[in-house]
């Protein structure tokens, strides 16, 4: 089956043809980092505005680039949530379109559900069970992925996201966006032992982060350190501090479920640290980890494509009048900031 992939949550308007829910046979990507970079982050009525101008030339290529026609798709997958409203909404509006035009079937996706399912990509069929750790710009959840589809949740932030942190400490350091790249970069030159900033909830006995405590130490020590900060130490320290707790809870929920394998997916799943950190506990554990190669960790249609792949596999479809959906969670009312929610089972739709 040839399904056509489209993903457009929030900055970055990704088409991608995938065969038999493995095979990727184009994967175009449209970044407007520079439309958002004077601003300091994401403009959300730009965002959707570019997608409105890039979308079709996208899967035009990604036809093109993927040696098909459009009339050779046989499935329309796309993101329907969480992310920002007005990106959704056009995303979720052209799929509808190409569905309806080509007469084939639509399936929803839910974005944090793809960000797993681009371990596909890379890796092959999943082994479940296994422990899911989602971190990106918006979200930092810990699951439990029983079966294909089937999650319960865990852990997750209280407040900021890991990757939200990341960029907000790189405006206070002066670096730009996007922060999360900038400081991994700048990070490998400085001491991760310089500045001992806190780790919070890392040892409460909960699954759940929380990382604005953190954020916040950053910005004293930087007006405390006045001309003679060392940027590249405080990028490391702040670093070591957000991946030791992720680290220490991931881990710790594998040996407390028995897990024996470790799927990783998001943007900051592409943060070299935390790669190298994790591979080497679950190394020392005896535990498999799987993290998609770098340019898959980032929002892609390839992802979208292949988790609608095996929704469909299940017999999974979307009627047309579905709507976009800013605030879906992978199980409903688990991922709200601000509460702990129970945990629950949930198969994704």
């Amino acid at each position: 089956m040839l399904v056509l992939g489209i993903e457009t949550s929030c900055d970055e308007t990704g088409v991608a043809l995938v065969e038999d829910g493995r095979r990727v046979r184009s994967n175009v990507l449209a970044d407007q980092q520079t439309l958002h970079a004077r601003y300091g982050g994401v403009v959300p009525e730009v965002a959707s505005r570019a997608h409105v101008d890039l979308l079709h030339p996208a899967v035009e290529q990604a036809c093109a680039l993927g040696g098909a026609r459009l009339g050779d798709v046989e499935a329309v997958a796309v993101t329907i949530g969480p992310g920002l409203a007005g990106s959704l909404l056009v995303g979720v509006a052209a799929a509808k379109a190409y569905a309806l035009a080509l007469d084939r079937p639509l399936v929803g996706v839910n974005h944090l559900v793809a960000h797993v399912y681009a371990n596909v990509l890379d890796h092959g069929t999943l082994p479940l069970p296994a422990v899911v750790f989602v971190v990106s710009g918006g979200h930092t959840s810990l699951l439990a992925m029983d079966e294909q589809g089937a999650f319960r949740g865990l852990g997750q932030t209280i407040d900021d996201a890991a990757g939200e942190a990341f960029d907000k400490v790189a405006r206070v350091l002066g670096l730009g966006y996007p922060g999360g790249p900038v400081v991994d970069r700048l990070a490998r030159d400085g001491d991760p032992a310089a500045v001992r900033f806190p780790r919070a909830l890392l040892d409460d006995g909960s699954d759940d982060f929380s990382f604005s405590g953190l954020k916040t130490a950053v910005l004293r020590h930087v007006r405390a350190a006045g001309p003679d900060l060392n940027v590249a130490d405080v990028a490391a320290s702040f670093q070591e501090a957000v991946v030791d707790v992720q680290v220490s809870k991931v881990v710790g929920v594998a040996k407390r479920e028995g897990l024996d394998t470790v799927l990783l997916g998001g943007g900051v799943a592409a943060n070299s640290r935390l790669r190298a950190r994790l591979a080497a506990e679950a190394e020392a554990l005896g535990v498999r980890l799987l993290v998609p190669s770098p340019a898959l960790c980032t929002d892609n249609g390839a992802m979208v494509a292949c988790a609608g792949s095996f929704a469909l596999e299940r017999g999974e479809r979307t009627p047309l009048d579905v709507g976009a959906d800013p605030n879906l969670h992978i199980i409903p009312g688990f991922g709200r900031r601000g509460a702990r929610r129970p945990k629950r089972r949930h198969r994704d739709g």
